[in-house]
């Protein structure tokens, strides 16, 4: 049975309410708010604001230094939640299960932790990033005017692991996860009667041609380096009208890789193929490209940072074989900052990540916030 501090309950009310009250991506207005009413009380520095619906809580140390950025992700997803505790959500079809509530929470814990020790030297920033779920956030935030005025030495960010045992820490050089994007190809024929589908160009044939070349580039295989994965997620084709002969037809696909430039030329050598496929059944084709992922490329002094962090917190380490395989938008971050992401392992036995019956543990609240001041103390103090 978890034991809960005294200075963590409202920390945990909090988060409940997060929960009960979840936004989708570009869609975190209320949660805005509620973030900002609620951090405001530790008095930091400066609030900013960042993309739509983001936000920047700037937390000073009593002198110069380097600056450091932690983020967190505002967003939930398109899921209906199946439990049925009181804090369930309230939006039908919308729900926490990704565990960005918790992620919130831990840094409204953080922030409190920096208003009562701030730091001795240095900044942090804390970022409350929309829209992780879709892609768009991370991005959105780098091009904002306010965030491109800030001055940033490293970021630093976290994510939740079910699967792996409670409060461990699970890192690794290099790419903690992939990049990923997905492919739209769409393909317009000519439709005809059913009875006479060779006066038409139906799409069928050059659909079921892309699906099986498009399979056989994968190479799904994780511990190799060369690792690429493609997954059809969804296709559509004609009306449900018995006499007519489809004109029209397209097939998504979502496609990840370890390496950023593999992607890339793979995805390339996907949209060539899709290419020739429609020449050689005279359908003119559209490609587009959405969500997509930069890969997580931790850096190795950030690495060694946080074993050394959480070596001083007592927490279990357990270097990862291999990347997570979803894709996190916070490479774009690792691109262009000296930087690092983390999992902290939520239980053997929690259910999976975008599981209907998901919920953040607990206990990992005093965990996540106190490994994050960790981090804190020994950037901003290595100089």
């Amino acid at each position: 049975m978890y034991k809960i501090n005294k200075d963590i309950e409202n920390f945990i009310s909090f988060r409940k309410i997060l929960h009960q009250n979840p936004e989708l991506s570009g869609a975190e207005l209320e949660t805005k708010e509620r973030i900002r009413n609620f951090i405001a009380r530790f008095n930091p520095d400066e609030i900013l604001e960042v993309g739509k619906t983001g936000l920047i809580f700037r937390f000073d140390g009593k002198e110069n230094g380097q600056s450091i950025l932690i983020r967190a992700e505002l967003d939930a997803l398109p899921i209906q939640e199946i439990n049925d505790f009181e804090y369930k959500s309230n939006k039908p079809g919308i729900s926490h299960k990704c565990g960005h509530d918790g992620h919130m929470t831990i840094l409204a814990r953080l922030a409190w932790l920096l208003s009562k020790n701030p730091p001795n030297k240095g900044k942090v920033y804390l970022l409350f990033q929309p829209a992780e779920e879709n892609g768009m956030g991370a991005k959105e935030v780098y091009q904002d005017i306010e965030f491109q005025k800030l001055s940033i030495d490293a970021v630093v960010a976290l994510h939740n692991l079910p699967g792996f045992p409670l409060h461990q820490i699970c890192i690794k050089e290099a790419a903690f996860t992939p990049a990923v994007t997905s492919v739209i190809i769409k393909y317009t024929g000519k439709t005809s009667h059913a009875a006479e589908p060779e006066l038409g160009l139906n799409p069928a044939a050059a659909m079921a041609e892309l699906i099986q070349k498009s399979l056989a580039l994968s190479i799904p295989h994780v511990e190799k380096d060369n690792f690429y994965l493609v997954t059809p997620v969804y296709m559509n084709m004609g009306e449900q009208s018995y006499g007519v002969s489809a004109g029209y037809g397209e097939v998504h696909l979502t496609v990840r890789a370890w390496d950023n430039q593999l992607l890339q030329e793979q995805t390339e050598q996907l949209e060539q193929s899709a290419k020739n496929i429609a020449a050689q059944h005279q359908l003119q084709i559209e490609l587009q490209r959405t969500q997509e992922f930069q890969a997580n490329l931790n850096d190795k002094q950030m690495v060694g940072l946080i074993k050394q962090a959480s070596k001083n917190l007592n927490l279990d380490i357990y270097n990862l074989k291999t990347p997570m395989k979803w894709g996190e938008d916070f490479g774009l971050f690792t691109e262009h900052f000296k930087g690092c992401m983390f999992g902290l392992g939520a239980g053997v036995e929690l259910p999976a990540l975008h599981n209907p019956d998901y919920d953040f543990p607990d206990e990992l609240i005093e965990t996540g916030s106190n490994i994050f001041e960790e981090i804190i103390k020994l950037f901003l103090n290595e100089k």
